[in-house]
């Protein structure tokens, strides 16, 4: 046999042992249809369990709120009365600053514009004798700063008068000077008084001679005694008229020193003025300096709040203040819903108060507490049994097992439970839900 012919059938074999060989190796990968099913077919379904918890339950309503403060004020002194220019002399505040009652918000031509807390405006200046609403107000005021006023009623008295001198002199201001008709007619009134004692000294000088005259002298007593008694009831007559002119010439309260608004203390928004310019209108905005966080709730979390609960408030920092409930209204306005709650922050830091301003925060209002760890199971793990009881599925060695169970808070996704046999304990597996079955037929066993 020739040699090229050998290399040929050398060459046909091999092939022929290849094409065995992949032959073989492709009838082992080839997987018929009923194969490929039972391979891809999911795993028996199996119950889905955590574990009982030991855990402290807190229920709470949270929500998030806007921060204001209360509506800003223009402050626009009353100068009309006033002889000269209204210039402004001194006193300007910073924006940014609080004004607190009773204290000066500006200086105009040497005399201060003192802010104090009312609703009716300073529409006039008041004097001893005149009597309204206004001058209730200012009573009223006068009294919450310590101030006595004598009676708290509509008349303007001395005692008015009188800590109305103080509410200045408390702030190093001279008392805004009597009416001068007014305090003319008191010095005449004093003049009236000091003639009249004279009068009386008079006549009773002449009594006591009378006692001791010769008896050669007649004396008619008799006379001397009713020129006495006259002197007398003058004197009485010229005391109250003086008394009555010294209450009209008591201390006034210009219409130009002092300024009331809603409420106070206020933060210093905007000011218009400058020292040494000219008032002409509103010389600074004011608004409330204490804050307020209004938040709208639903009907549901509505019912679980009420006033005077306390507030956790989370600065834009992070920081946890405290804060309270202080009104909760149905929400009023086209398309509004829900319940408006105002929430009154603690005390708060200058810092804190600035990072609070203008901001929409956080709020969360406790309402329930275990006060303590108590065995919890998620909402998803309670079943409800043919007689209405609260079940949950144990698993126990490998068995699910029904356990009636008492339900206590539920919160945050859980329950607190209690097994009516006592045999639920922390770390027990409970039922949640089927792995695999989809069936959603609703059966309970």
């Amino acid at each position: 046999m020739s040699r090229a012919r050998s290399r040929t059938l050398l060459v046909v074999g091999g092939t022929a042992v290849i094409a065995l060989g992949a032959g073989i190796f492709a009838g082992t990968r080839i997987t018929s249809p009923a194969d490929a099913i039972a391979r891809t077919a999911a795993p028996e379904a199996s119950e889905v369990t955590v574990p009982v918890e030991a855990r402290t339950l807190n229920s709470e309503v949270v929500t998030r709120g806007d921060v204001t403060a209360a509506g800003a004020v223009d402050v626009t002194p009353e100068t009309g009365g006033l002889e000269t220019p209204p210039i402004v002399t001194g006193q300007v505040p910073e924006v940014g600053a609080e004004i607190a009652e009773g204290a000066a918000l500006l200086e105009i031509v040497g005399r201060p514009l003192i802010a104090l807390a009312g609703e009716l405006p300073m529409y006039r200046s008041l004097r001893p004798g005149m009597s309204g609403p206004d001058v209730e107000q200012l009573e009223v005021t006068l009294d919450r700063l310590g101030l006595d006023p004598g009676k708290v009623d509509d008349e303007y008295t001395m005692s008015t008068g009188n800590a109305v001198a103080e509410l200045f002199e408390r702030i190093g201001y001279e008392p805004p000077a009597p009416d001068p008709q007014a305090q003319a007619e008191l010095d005449a009134a004093n003049d009236a008084v000091d003639q009249a004692e004279d009068v009386v000294e008079d006549a009773e000088d002449a009594v006591d001679d009378a006692g001791s005259a010769p008896p050669d002298a007649p004396v008619d007593e008799d006379a001397l005694d009713d020129a006495l008694d006259d002197a007398r009831e003058q004197l009485a007559e010229a005391r109250t008229a003086r008394d009555e002119a010294a209450a009209a010439a008591g201390t006034p309260l210009p219409a130009s020193e002092v300024v009331f608004v809603p409420s106070l203390p206020r933060r210093v928004d905007e000011v218009h003025v400058r020292r040494g310019g000219q008032v002409d209108g509103a010389v600074m905005s004011v608004s409330g300096a204490s804050l307020v966080v209004t938040a709208n709730v639903d009907e549901a979390d509505h019912e679980l709040l009420a006033v005077d609960q306390a507030v956790s408030i989370e600065l834009p920092t992070g920081e946890l203040v405290p804060g309270t409930i202080t009104g909760i209204a149905e929400a009023e306005g086209d398309g509004a819903t829900g319940w408006d709650v105002a929430v009154t922050p603690g005390e708060l830091t200058p810092e804190q108060a600035e990072a609070l301003r203008g901001q929409n925060v956080r709020l969360t209002v406790p309402i329930e507490s275990t006060e303590g760890d108590v065995l919890a199971v998620p909402l998803a793990a309670l079943t409800a049994g043919p007689g209405g009881e609260t079940r949950v599925e144990v698993m126990r060695d490998g068995a699910p097992e029904l356990v009636e169970v008492e339900v206590g808070l539920t919160a945050e996704g859980y329950a607190e439970v209690t097994a009516v046999d006592d045999t639920l304990e922390a770390g027990d597996l409970v039922v949640v839900g089927d792995g695999g079955d989809d069936s959603g037929d609703g059966s309970d066993e």
